[in-house]
């Protein structure tokens, strides 16, 4: 029996959806996250249909890569520490999608030209939540460069805070740290809410730093 198929399901369903839009553009422009329209058109549907969409297949080929390696984790985690399971899964997943977008959204809903996709708010989420659980575990930079995942989080926000305020890139770097904030804080709140003696491993975990991560 597969221990993590709700990971497996959501890339499935990012698959699908993304090489349809690629080739229909009539659906993307119906599903993209267009802040003009869903303020004028209250079509909300938005927050989460455009979390599946791509740009192209590099877009996919990297988030699908990241939610697979750190989705299956968390997924495990989730069930294995009795988080809540499938239900607290797809909160984080789906409530990072809706959460990453709303700054976006505010900043953008009067402009008619800004239009915004790709699952990157709800994979930074996913990721955040796996470091609550592993923050000294190894992670690859470019695939080569060795730092821990505790380390890769502060890097990660101070360049999406940095690229964010530069904005000259056309990624929407908001969505990635607000994801990745939403991640944590709902890691967090879900451990006190449903098993808070976890608090203890996770806090004697953080006592015992290593700069380029174990294993």
């Amino acid at each position: 029996m597969n221990e993590y198929p709700i990971t497996l399901i959501l890339i499935a369903i990012n698959v699908v959806f993304s090489l349809i839009g690629f080739s229909n553009k009539e659906m993307l422009a119906r599903t993209i996250m267009w802040p003009y329209y869903v303020k004028r058109k209250n079509e909300y549907y938005r927050f989460i249909t455009s979390g599946f969409l791509h740009a192209d297949y590099m877009h996919l080929f990297f988030n699908m890569f990241t939610l697979y390696f750190f989705g299956r984790n968390i997924e495990l985690m989730i069930n294995h520490l009795q988080l809540g399971g499938t239900i607290a899964y797809m909160g984080l997943y789906l409530g990072a999608l809706i959460i990453s977008d709303i700054p976006s959204y505010f900043k953008n809903k009067d402009h008619f030209e800004y239009r915004a996709l790709g699952a990157s708010g709800a994979v930074s989420a996913v990721v955040f939540a796996a470091i609550v659980f592993s923050p000294w575990s190894s992670i690859y930079l470019y695939g080569a460069i060795k730092i821990s995942a505790a380390l890769y989080a502060i890097l990660f926000i101070v360049y999406c805070i940095y690229m964010g305020k530069k904005g000259n890139d056309h990624i929407n770097h908001d969505a990635h740290l607000w994801g990745a904030i939403f991640g944590l804080l709902f890691t967090l709140i879900l451990v006190g809410i449903k098993q808070p003696a976890l608090f203890e491993g996770i806090l004697d975990e953080l006592k015992h730093p290593s700069l380029f991560g174990r294993g």
